[in-house]
């Protein structure tokens, strides 16, 4: 069996004002994610790391923050265009792994609803993808409640 695997990692600053998206669900919190984008930092963890097992680069050469068009874009039709493309390089997704790392809020009862979603979006199972949260003990930009963190393990399979 031909494999790959990919890893990403992505952190956004907490700030008023702006929705909080993680794995392309909205979750009800008195803060958001700053980003160019959606900011969901789960789903561009995701996405890198499936750039990075093919040795494509990273979203920001496909989605630069410097290009208004990516402007509060919507991370999940992001995603979609991530698959697109390596599907079309003969690979598939085998399955995802990843944490969320968040003082707040709890993001436990919302895993389920990522989980289903992303897997929607990307035309796999659900058991297909991992996601787990953590905190980080109150240590660093995270733990001081100024950001959430995501890292992502992708294994890409040669399709058949």
């Amino acid at each position: 069996m031909n494999i790959r695997i990919g890893n990403g990692y992505d952190i956004h600053r907490l700030v008023a004002d702006r929705a909080l998206i993680l794995g392309g669900i909205k979750i009800s919190h008195e803060l958001g994610l700053l980003g160019h984008s959606d900011a969901d930092v789960l789903t561009h963890a995701i996405m890198d790391a499936m750039l990075g097992a093919l040795s494509l680069g990273d979203i920001g050469h496909y989605f630069p923050p410097t290009d208004e068009k990516w402007a509060g874009a919507d991370s999940l039709m992001l995603l979609g265009q991530v698959d697109q493309l390596i599907q079309e390089k003969g690979w598939r997704i085998g399955n995802i792994d990843s944490v969320l790392v968040a003082e707040r809020p709890k993001l436990k009862p919302h895993i389920s609803a990522m989980r289903e979603r992303l897997a929607e979006v990307l035309s796999i199972k659900p058991d297909q993808v991992g996601i787990k949260a953590t905190t980080n003990e109150k240590l660093g930009p995270v733990g001081r409640e100024e950001g959430i963190a995501a890292h992502a393990v992708v294994l890409l399979v040669a399709a058949d």
